[in-house]
């Protein structure tokens, strides 16, 4: 948003400075987490200051530590890198070079730092803010600042914010460029995957992660890679006949390329390093395949910001600008960090300390401990890769003699196919016979229904859509054909993904258990729509991707914007009756307004934001960008604001409307769609297996009382 906002009020920085820097290595997003602290600093009246190459800045002084303004961050939001720069600073690890670096900052009154940078970074603040009163006194003995200044500026509190894209700070479940950093992998993989397909190649990929092997995993969770190294998880003994025996297997299973992902860091259970050569000459000397090393590099580090990681950075710079604001001089310096769907402020040594016991653990060889250390998150994400990548013999797998129906429904979102297939692959497992309904309640009622196998759902993580068909109709009017079926198949258990359809699909259908004896089995719902209006759930499959798509488009928007000179746009994002895509999409693309169902607006307000544009017009930012949801008012339609918004603005701005519509559906999935839709389809399969286990042979009424679950 490019105007002050009316939020916040009872919030007072007055009087107060504070200092905002970047340090240690780039990451797409901080552009974001720097624009937010501008801005939210300015909003609560305190001045805001740009400290220009990292510590090496705050050491020299000069020019590289600069007040800002709210127009001075306009246009950084898409940007990559940081524009404010980052160095590393051998000086600043020097008391002498501390003792300038608190000088300079003296001179101007910042006595407030938020710093973002890695774990090296927020280190060196936290010894800056313990060693500060004596660096003052020593100041002051020197006669470079007096006495008054020593009280005045007694106490300096720091908060950091974590930017790196390898995600290795403890006590955040992501850091701000991770998402970009698997965004750049995952165009990668994808591109790479067609030509090895055309040549039946097996491709090494090395992506980066010297301490950490986050990025490896995920996008190997992510591309359904055959193989991963990182270094939390070192393989077994023996793991270059496991892998080229797997690697056989699938060649053996009709599959035309094989995908193996090393982080740089990658280790085995000795501590020696696994590179990208080695585990390529492994595979040409054993099984003689064709095989390529892509080695990613920096490719990662650069390119525009992700949706996601806008957004992360945004709500971290805002929740860093408040804790220096509500800080004391007992206020021991915290870090801004992402729990769940939350920004939550932690203790910024803990964390730090905690990140640095992984590194001993993996040192020291223990590395169920290492992982267990990175969290819950990075846990889970091993535990899912385990499960899917690899198929056991058909002889070790249980046999539960449950049948389990998968389906669709709704309409289509980027990631449903990765959800079908976890949830195939994990019922395998669990020892179930899955099917594949085709075309959601409507092909179920036809009888469009067949077994799917393992094999079956291979490379589906990565295609965007519907493999195997959506419809919005409901089961309400098909509901003895759909019982018929159920029992035909033998239907034991059933998956629904999809939206708000499929939610009022699974209500349906518990209804009619009282009619239908075959609906009293356990029903699960995994939320799937781009619109992310299901209850119950922060976040649905598909609704990243859409939003990525909104924002890719609203860059480009402005961009033309921005040539052309006073124009604003208005633009019509999908979403129904919920605001989700308009309004995270509007704080991504850093709109000027948003209008959603769930905010009621009226003439008046649509007066004022004309008014706020003609205003924006005389700045040296001259252009606009307004979003709507497309059901936010049935009276105040796009054409209408379009409208009203070239009257108004006759003379001083031009307008263009530009509706969105379906390409918001469509693409492939971005990693965390990925991701989040292999992770959430696994925890219903196992979910759908313990239910079974419990009331196997209870009676239709146990089932009925505790089945319908939506996750």
């Amino acid at each position: 948003m490019d105007h002050q906002p009316k939020f916040f009020e009872n919030l007072s920085g007055t009087g107060k400075a504070i200092g905002v820097l970047t340090s240690g290595g780039d990451a797409q997003g901080m552009n974001a987490a720097v624009r937010a602290v501008v801005r939210m600093g300015i909003y609560v009246k305190a001045k805001v200051y740009f400290v220009y190459e990292g510590y090496q800045g705050m050491v020299d002084g000069g020019d590289n530590i600069v007040e800002v303004s709210w127009e001075s961050v306009s246009s950084i939001l898409q940007v990559g890198g940081t524009v404010i720069g980052s160095a590393r600073c051998k000086s600043f690890r020097t008391r002498e070079g501390r003792l300038q670096a608190a000088y300079n900052l003296v001179q101007r009154g910042i006595t407030n730092l938020c710093v973002i940078g890695g774990d090296g970074s927020l280190t060196g603040a936290n010894l800056f803010r313990e060693e500060w009163s004596g660096l003052l006194e020593e100041l002051a003995q020197k006669g470079k600042i007096d006495e008054e200044a020593v009280k005045r500026y007694a106490y300096l509190n720091i908060v950091g914010m974590v930017g790196s894209i390898d995600n290795d700070f403890c006590g955040t479940d992501m850091t701000i460029g991770t998402d970009s950093a698997l965004h750049r992998i995952i165009e990668v993989v994808d591109a790479i995957m067609t030509t090895a397909q055309s040549h039946q190649r097996t491709f090494v990929l090395e992506v980066m992660g010297r301490h950490c092997g986050y990025l490896a995993l995920v996008s190997a969770l992510a591309c359904g890679a055959d193989w991963v190294f990182i270094p939390e998880y070192p393989p077994e003994e023996g793991w270059e006949d496991s892998m080229c025996v797997k690697l056989s297997e699938n060649r053996a299973r009709k599959k035309r390329l094989n995908i193996i992902i090393v982080a740089e860091g990658a280790i085995d259970c000795h501590n020696k390093p696994i590179t990208s050569e080695k585990v390529k000459d492994l595979v040409v000397q054993r099984l003689g395949f064709d095989t390529r090393v892509t080695i990613l590099g920096h490719v990662q580090r650069g390119g525009t910001p992700s949706a996601f990681d806008r957004i992360l950075a945004s709500r971290m710079g805002v929740e860093a600008v408040l804790a220096l604001l509500e800080a004391t001089p007992a206020t021991p310096a915290c870090v801004v960090s992402l729990s769940g769907n939350q920004a939550v402020r932690l203790p910024l040594m803990e964390c730090v300390q905690m990140t640095q016991e992984v590194q001993k653990a993996m040192d020291e060889g223990r590395f169920v401990e290492a992982v267990r250390l990175r969290g819950t998150s990075f846990e889970n994400n091993l535990n899912t890769y385990k499960l899917l990548s690899h198929k056991k013999p058909d002889a070790e797998l249980p046999k539960t003699n449950f049948n389990v129906a998968v389906l669709n429904v709704g309409a289509p979102a980027a990631g449903m196919n990765a959800a079908v297939r976890a949830a195939v692959r994990v019922g395998i497992t669990e020892g179930h016979k899955m099917f594949a309904v085709i075309d959601g309640f409507e092909g179920f009622a036809r009888g469009k229904i067949k077994e799917i196998s393992w094999g079956d759902v291979g490379g589906w993580t990565g295609q965007g859509g519907s493999i195997l068909g959506t419809k919005r109709t409901l089961p309400a009017k098909y509901l003895e054909k759909i019982a018929d079926q159920m029992r035909t198949n033998n239907i034991n258990a059933l998956m629904v993904i999809g939206g708000f359809e499929a939610y009022l699909g699974l209500l349906e259908l518990s209804a009619a258990r009282e009619k239908y004896d075959e609906f009293c089995v356990p029903m699960v719902m995994v939320p799937a729509t781009v619109s992310n209006n299901v209850p119950g759930s922060d976040f649905s499959i598909g609704a990243d991707t859409a939003l990525n798509t909104i924002t890719d488009t609203c860059d480009r928007i402005k961009q033309s914007a921005s040539g052309t000179k006073r124009r604003v746009f208005i633009i019509e994002t999908m979403g129904g009756y919920c605001g989700y895509l308009a309004n995270m999409g509007a704080l991504a693309a850093g709109a000027d307004a948003a209008y959603i169902f769930e905010e009621q607006f009226d003439i008046r307000e649509l007066q004022a934001n004309v008014e706020h544009l003609t205003e924006k017009m005389k700045t040296s930012i001259q252009r606009g960008l307004v979003l709507r949801n497309e059901n936010c008012n049935e009276n105040y339609t796009t054409d209408f604001i379009y409208q009203l918004y070239s009257e108004e603005g006759k003379g001083v701005f031009d307008c263009r409307k530009n509706v969105l519509g379906h390409m918001q559906q469509g693409g492939a999935p971005s990693p965390f769609d990925r991701n989040f839709g292999t992770k959430i389809s696994a925890k219903a399969m196992q979910w759908i297996s313990r239910k079974l286990k419990e009331t196997y042979r209870k009676g239709a009424e146990i089932f009925g009382a505790v089945s319908c679950y939506c996750l």
